[in-house]
């Protein structure tokens, strides 16, 4: 066990329910710590159900492509908790992650915490600590009363795409969750709103404009869409014709917009030349990801294509689906759908966007308390007309795809979770940086 591991078991059992919202613990912790988000370079905040990442990575290529140094900070990790902590570009080194997380747990003490927010609180230490351009700030979970949201003045809210996820913290309706990713905006700072449902972009808007913040919505104030494969982006700056993001799917097209919207609502004048090439440089790990090289690429039929997402809510469902549908336009080929799944999710709904579309789905365990057994996710692929089985592993399940002997050679999507994702990664031993 490394001493990062040493303290976050420590800390876990200060406060061992995972999810506990509230700001309570959080201020009590910073102001021991001496308030060290008040050092941090200036934010740009980052909450929404699906694409908070995308966005924050091209927030960060676009950034950087202008020799900005920006820090990160984003969850959950795939592999190693290092990854949700970037200085200036680099993961944190365990010996620093360890010495902040030491801090953090001194001036805690005994008292209840969760570990998200001693992490978060860790974060803000490293970011004081060093110097930046830039602050790119992901919500954990919701916003109002997310540990991320004791930033008093960041530089832009920016909630992307809100749909049904985390029911169980955030509230039973679309209105309510929206309601509590709203939670983030400031008076007088510009609240940036991505393309939404109408009933989610009707809340956000009514809370942007009771807390006072500026208003900067996709489709009135600014505009991003596909023509002729390239992002054309409009507002009242100008027009620009920029190539498509290397991040792959519809989807991403939109989380590429909102990520220029929340640059120029934020006042930060890049070089068209840094826009664009941060559009085709941005990375970010599974996220329809495709593994070329590896163990499980490996053992993979021969000549088959090997994705990777982590998408786990109906939303994320859906657009993973729509970007498979483009890619069979491209290249037509038989699809597999390779699933583990938290019972935390409604495994129905997003298994449902693909039916039509999969010959087999494999349902996977999942190395978690709250891991779908395998049976119930073939029972409900089954349930939404899909042909379905249960594997003992991601192995066994790539195995038997071979066996299936399919010509030309399947394109296999191993998705429904993060924690899932990062369990492939780590046993292909793709290396995150």
């Amino acid at each position: 066990m490394t001493p990062v591991d040493s303290i976050l078991t420590r800390l876990l059992a200060l406060h061992p329910k995972r999810i506990d919202l509230s700001l309570d613990r959080m201020w009590r912790v910073l102001e021991r710590l001496g308030s060290p988000q008040r050092r941090i370079p200036p934010v740009i905040h980052v909450a929404g159900t699906n694409g908070k990442g995308s966005t924050i990575a091209f927030l960060r290529a676009m950034l950087e492509a202008a020799g900005k140094s920006v820090h990160v900070y984003t969850s959950p990790n795939l592999v190693r908790v290092n990854e949700r902590f970037r200085l200036g570009g680099l993961l944190v080194s365990d010996a620093e992650l360890a010495d902040a997380l030491a801090e953090c747990e001194r001036a805690n003490g005994d008292s209840p915490i969760t570990l998200f927010e001693i992490e978060t609180a860790a974060a803000f230490v490293l970011f004081a600590r060093h110097a930046a351009d830039m602050l790119l700030l992901e919500v954990g979970l919701g916003g109002r009363l997310d540990a991320t949201n004791v930033i008093e003045r960041p530089l832009a809210s920016v909630v992307t795409p809100v749909s049904m996820d985390h029911i169980e913290f955030l509230g039973d309706t679309l209105e309510k969750i929206a309601a509590e990713k709203a939670g983030i905006f400031r008076a007088g700072v510009p609240a940036v709103i991505a393309p939404q449902s109408v009933a989610a972009s009707a809340v956000l808007e009514r809370h942007a404009e009771k807390a006072r913040a500026p208003l900067h919505v996709a489709g009135q104030h600014w505009h991003a869409h596909v023509e002729n494969g390239r992002l054309v982006y409009q507002d009242e700056q100008g027009l620009l014709d920029l190539p498509p993001p290397k991040l792959f799917g519809r989807h991403q097209f939109d989380n590429a917009g909102t990520a220029i919207a929340a640059l120029r609502a934020a006042g930060i004048r890049l070089p068209v030349t840094a826009v664009e090439q941060g559009l085709t440089r941005a990375e970010w790990p599974a996220r329809l990801q495709r593994l070329t090289a590896g163990r499980l690429v490996s053992i993979a039929p021969a000549g088959a294509e090997l994705w990777l997402d982590g998408g786990h809510n109906a939303e994320g469902g859906r657009a993973i689906a729509a970007a498979l549908g483009d890619l069979e336009e491209r290249v037509s080929r038989p699809l597999i759908l390779v699933v583990g799944m938290l019972s935390t999710k409604d495994r129905s709904a997003f298994l449902r966007n693909f039916t039509g579309l999969v010959r087999r789905v494999f349902g996977v365990p999942i190395h978690q308390d709250k891991g779908v057994p395998v049976a119930e996710i073939a029972a409900a692929a089954q349930a939404a007309g899909m042909t379905a089985e249960a594997s003992n592993s991601i192995e066994d399940a790539l195995a038997a795809i071979g066996r299936l002997g399919f010509d030309p050679p399947p394109r296999i999507l191993i998705t429904g979770s993060l924690y899932l994702a990062g369990e492939v990664l780590a046993a292909n031993g793709t290396e995150l940086l």
